[in-house]
């Protein structure tokens, strides 16, 4: 397993985290997607190592910019 955390700028709402989410959860081996509007902040978990050029289109293709932080 492994955890990549990412700092995600736009986000206001539940709606917004739910559309993140989606668009993440599409991505093969994703195990767990943490989200919150309120500090940015997007963990994910995963069972092999994530491309982080995937996660970020996904959060992109959300309506969405994001950095990898960690």
């Amino acid at each position: 397993m492994t955890t990549n955390e990412y700092q995600v700028t736009g986000m206001t709402c539940g709606h917004c985290e739910m559309s993140v989410r989606e668009e993440v959860d599409e991505l093969s081996g994703v195990t767990d997607i943490q989200v919150s509007a309120q500090t940015g902040r997007l963990v994910v978990t995963s069972e092999e190592p994530l491309d982080d050029a995937q996660v970020l289109t996904a959060v992109e293709e959300a309506g969405y910019s994001a950095v990898k932080t960690r």
